[in-house]
């Protein structure tokens, strides 16, 4: 995943084509020639076409002056063309980042500070899973734009055959006895790769632990923390209730294929992965449902990654005035209600979450994403991500090797990666 998401969830949820456009003065008397061109980039399936001409309308309706660019940037590569970007002199004014990437966009000196801005857009009841990463050293860089996370997807028909009440399932004790009693019989319990490690990440948050933590000036893994080791104990004890590969992450083989082949009782997956299931097996339409990820207690869903997008402002950028207005617009209550609701995406504050009520993978998105957070808010852990310690330390304890050793093993890379300024 590009932190983004869940970058893939987009294709999941949408798979519609958009086409970069601009509004046109063609017919309306309106000299173009006079009005502020702002140029945005959006990322493919951030809109869709009817959201994007809407809010255009409106949005140019109110400030006349203004003739809003949207181009549709593909993630592929997004990076270095964004880098390229904020070094240039001919940057565009507003650009869609993923959330967790705010960081090393920052720390280039190549972002608009927005932290005097930050009361008048709401920030107080902003997602901290979009919030959080948006900040680099104490000031606030990426306005959040929309969030997505991961959520149970279950076969309604297994659950009642089992004499299983989804709604009832609000702890995960409670969800570990369900999928207990789910399995066997020709069911998997739950398909659960060995190298989800976004799930492992939410189980570790719930305990009290987090991915690496703050060591003075530098960074300390955090596997090896009580914490972490009682999440990795759960994750096994789940991961053993079905036929998931150890060695292996949600991509290989692709989740949605397995859960549409057989009778799997449950995923964990972003809710648009409920109609890659039924576009692989018709037959499951109308059996599959959706609860949040269950917590360590009832008092508070289970913690989720974050996935989801913020806004930014190069320096660089001509327009600053006018991009502030497009953000404080796109990202207000008006725009993220209707955004919500055209692709089932999670509004950027916890005030919204109703938004999504008559979507019910959205909705159950929306609970999880209360308690949703990010990885650990610096430019390097990209690095950590294209290593992976991680993923090869789950693998290691599922096939049997010694979890304190391999916990250990794996927190020193991630030190050493985080530290090392590459």
């Amino acid at each position: 995943m590009k932190h983004r998401p869940l970058a893939l969830l987009g294709a999941m949820l949408l798979g519609t084509g958009l086409v970069a456009c601009s509004s046109s003065a063609e017919g309306t008397g309106r000299d173009d020639s006079a009005r502020t061109a702002l140029d945005v980039w959006l990322m493919r399936d951030s809109v869709s076409d009817a959201f994007q001409e809407e809010f255009e309308a409106g949005f140019e309706k109110g400030h006349p002056d203004i003739d809003v660019r949207i181009q549709i940037q593909e993630w592929e590569g997004i990076g270095e063309k964004v880098t390229a970007a904020l070094a240039s002199n001919d940057a565009p004014d507003v650009i869609e980042v993923g959330n967790t990437q705010v960081a090393q966009y920052a720390q280039s000196g190549g972002l608009t500070d927005f932290s005097d801005k930050v009361a008048e857009l709401g920030g107080d009841a902003w997602l901290k899973g979009l919030a959080e990463p948006g900040a680099w050293e104490g000031r606030q860089y990426g306005i959040p734009y929309y969030a997505a996370n991961r959520v149970v997807i279950y076969r309604t028909d297994l659950f009642a055959r089992a004499g299983i009440d989804a709604a009832a399932i609000k702890t995960r004790a409670q969800w570990l006895a369900a999928t207990e009693k789910l399995n066997g019989d020709g069911v998997q319990g739950i398909y659960l790769p060995g190298q989800n490690w976004f799930a492992l990440a939410g189980f570790v948050w719930d305990e009290g632990g987090d991915l690496a933590t703050r060591d003075g000036d530098g960074w300390k893994g955090g596997l090896d923390s009580p914490e972490a080791l009682r999440a990795m104990d759960f994750y096994k004890r789940l991961q053993s209730l079905g036929k998931g590969p150890k060695d292996s992450d949600e991509s290989r083989p692709l989740q949605a294929e397995v859960v549409a082949k057989g009778e799997v009782a449950q995923v964990i997956a972003a809710p648009g992965g409920a109609k890659v299931i039924v576009q692989n097996n018709p037959g499951l339409k109308g059996k599959l449902g959706f609860f949040p990820i269950p917590g360590k207690t009832a008092d508070a869903p289970g913690a989720v990654f974050t996935g989801g997008s913020d806004l930014v402002v190069p320096v660089a950028a001509a327009h600053q005035e006018e991009a502030y207005a497009f953000i404080k617009e796109l990202t207000g209550e008006t725009w993220q209600k209707k955004l919500a609701l055209a692709m089932s995406y999670v509004p950027n504050t916890t005030v919204l979450a109703g938004a999504v009520a008559s979507d019910p993978g959205a909705a159950a998105m929306a609970v999880g994403a209360a308690n949703g957070h990010a990885t650990p808010n610096t430019p390097q852990w990209a690095a950590v991500e294209a290593k992976n310690p991680v993923k090869d330390y789950m693998t290691a304890v599922l096939i049997g090797r010694d979890p304190e050793d391999e916990a250990a093993k794996a927190s020193r890379s991630i030190t050493t990666t985080l530290n090392s300024g590459s």
